[in-house]
């Protein structure tokens, strides 16, 4: 196996080694392998490419850190085609939110991620994507 160097807070690491001994693993390595394989098969699902997406993304960061707020902005504007709406809140007493509602292609909700993501003092991102064909079925069924 080919040995790599990371640089990360120690904070991360931390939070690695406990994660490690908690859930039994041989150490970081395996964690952050594992970590790897998951981030990197995220947006691998077969059965979405091609089709019309709705996608949302929470993005967590704190409130004094403005830089991530105006780089979430710039986002929104370079990929207008993609954001269907933005809302930003205040969330506790020292964070912000923002939320993104998408609307498009695999590829190109996987871009949008994979760049907020690399927003440098983001707490946290999550995300979830839904066929809009599967999605105006359950409505019409339910009525």
């Amino acid at each position: 196996m080919t040995v790599v160097s990371v640089s990360m807070p120690e904070e991360l690491l931390e939070r690695i080694d406990e994660f490690a001994d908690d859930h039994s693993y041989t150490g970081r390595s395996e964690v952050i392998r594992e970590a790897s394989r998951s981030l990197l098969g995220e947006f691998e699902d077969k059965q979405l490419e091609g089709k019309e997406l709705m996608g949302v993304v929470t993005v967590v960061f704190d409130y004094e850190t403005t830089s991530v707020e105006e780089q979430m902005m710039h986002l929104r504007h370079e990929h207008e085609d993609l954001v269907a709406s933005n809302f930003h809140s205040h969330v506790g007493e020292s964070y912000c939110m923002e939320l993104f509602v998408l609307e498009g292609q695999l590829e190109d909700i996987s871009t949008f991620v994979g760049k907020i993501r690399a927003t440098q003092d983001t707490l946290s991102v999550d995300y979830s994507v839904l066929p809009l064909d599967e999605f105006a079925q359950g409505i019409t069924e339910a009525l």
